[in-house]
Order: C-alpha cells, then structure tokens, then sequence
C-alpha cells in the first residue's frame, strides 16, 4: 500500500498561498495537507490519482482538490527516463476555507461562495469552457500580494459559485450540476444523513421522511438538484467507502467489505462495484494495490 505524505503548504504572509512548479516532472509523493487547492496544469501530463479515482491530466486543465484529499499528479514515465528541467510546469493556490470563512462569516455577500465551497467534498475538474476565464482570474491572485491577492481570490470564487453551470467530479468522473444557493442546506443534510446511515439498511421512504417529503416527491427533488437519483448517490457513497478498505488493505475479505458497506449481499455488491467502477472488486484489489506499491518504490 502506498503511504501517504502529510505535505506543508509554503510559509507565506498571504491567507492565500501561491506556489508555482517548474520542474522536470511533478510532485512525486501521494501526499495531502489542510489545505484545498486549486492546480492549473501549465505544461505536462501524467495521471491524477485522488483517493481512488483515477484519470489522465494534460497542459491548460485545472483542479480543485478538498482539504486532506490524498492526491497525486504522476508525470509519465518519459518524464523520468528523460529528465529535462521544466517540463513539469504548474500553478498551485492553497487556502484554508475554515479560516478564511469563520473571520468573515457575517458578511452576507460570501454566502454563494461559501455555499460553493462546501459542496466541493470530492474534489472536481473545471470544464474547458471556464478553463480560460479561470486561468486569467488565477494568475491574477498569484501576480499580486496582499488585500490585492485576497481580493482576486475572491472574484475568483465568485466566479466560480455562479459560472459552472457542470464540472467533473474527481470521486467518479461523471458530470455534475451545482446546486443553487437557497437548496443547497437541504441537499447538504441529505448529504450528511447518506454520509452517516450509509452502512445501515436505508430505504426510500426513510430518507425522505428525514426531509419531511414524501418518497416521490424526494425522488423528483433530488433527481433535479443532483442529475442522478439517490439510489444511485448511495451506491457511489458505498463504493467509494469500499474502495477505501480495499486500498487500505485491511484483512477484510470481499465479502466483508461489501457488509461493512451497506450491501446485504456479496452478489449485489460485486454488480454495482463493476458498474461504477468499470471492473470486479477482485481485479480492483489487484490493480490499485499493485499500482501504488509500484508508485511509492519509485520515489
């Protein structure tokens, strides 16, 4: 299993730290810190590991990862076999929401913003048609210093909170909608009710009695506010929790794994893992395991 590095943001004066990377090939520990991040890859391609999601990165796409979010940016192997400075070139920003949200909470003018932040729990990819407005207001906040750099970091925000009208999501690769401000409370308790029950035997109507709705209706809502039903959003929270356990290399056999997740049966649970992940949990175990053993040897 590969370890995890607990990586140290850069000290700085700024709320708003900016790194910029010009290297032979990236930052080759699978590390994470406190803070999120937002990467624009300048130069270069490899393959992003976040967590257990898995996919390919190139020059000109852009990043935000969660805080403590395990990650990360492999360049190719040509990168390594031969080595030439600069070939690896991206722009890191790191804040620390937590932070920066509690000293200005009052202000009712950051709440589409804040309500952005929070709903990033996994992760996600800036679509190509935002990538180049993104990249202008990014380099804006890494060119500047001080109030000047706090507050393009904030007209960055706040473009983000209302111009993604989709992005991919780096817990499954799908596209997702984000979810207007006035219902983004509901859906973040029915976030956290799925986050807490999902090991226990959760039905329909236990759900939306939990919203004060009825199981129709909910279906409608959530179905609306998320493009996918909760049937659906409950087997990717029990997937990914499994994937987890499987990566983790606990001495839990398949079986074990898929109890522990919520599923009432192994059957069950082997078609919905190949269904979301692409292949068995067998083959899962077999590739991820190998994978990053391989990766953290070569560093």
């Amino acid at each position: 299993m590969m370890k995890v590095v607990q990586f140290a943001v850069p000290a700085s004066n700024d709320s708003i730290i900016i790194e910029e990377d010009v290297l032979p090939y990236s930052y080759n520990y699978f590390h994470r810190h406190d803070e999120m991040q937002i990467t624009m890859i300048v130069k270069g391609e490899g393959t992003l590991i976040i967590d257990n999601y898995t996919q390919r990165f190139s020059a000109g796409e852009i990043y935000i990862i969660s805080a403590n979010q395990p990650h990360i940016f492999r360049s190719d192997e040509s990168y390594f076999e031969d080595i030439k400075d600069g070939s690896a070139q991206a722009i890191h920003l790191y804040f620390d929401a937590k932070t920066i949200f509690s000293n200005l909470i009052n202000l009712p003018e950051l709440e589409q913003i804040k309500s952005f932040v929070e709903q990033i729990n996994y992760g996600l990819q800036i679509p190509r048609e935002n990538e180049g407005i993104v990249e202008m207001k990014l380099r804006k906040v890494a060119n500047t210093t001080g109030l000047p750099r706090l507050l393009n970091f904030m007209k960055l925000l706040h473009y983000l909170s209302l111009s993604l009208n989709e992005y991919t999501s780096l817990s499954s690769g799908s596209n997702s909608k984000t979810i207007p401000v006035a219902e983004s409370n509901r859906i973040n308790k029915i976030y956290q009710y799925t986050l807490a029950h999902y090991t226990e035997d959760i039905s329909l109507d236990m759900v939306a009695n939990f919203c004060h709705m009825t199981p129709q209706a909910f279906c409608k809502y959530f179905k609306k506010h998320t493009s996918k039903t909760y049937i659906t959003f409950l087997q990717e929270i029990r997937i990914n929790a499994a994937c987890v356990k499987i990566i983790k290399g606990d001495d839990e056999g398949i079986s074990a794994v898929a109890y522990a997740t919520g599923f009432n049966s192994a059957i069950n649970f082997n078609k919905v893992f190949k269904k979301i992940t692409g292949i068995a949990p067998r083959e899962y175990l077999k590739k991820f395991r190998v994978n990053r053993t391989e990766l953290y040897n070569a560093v």
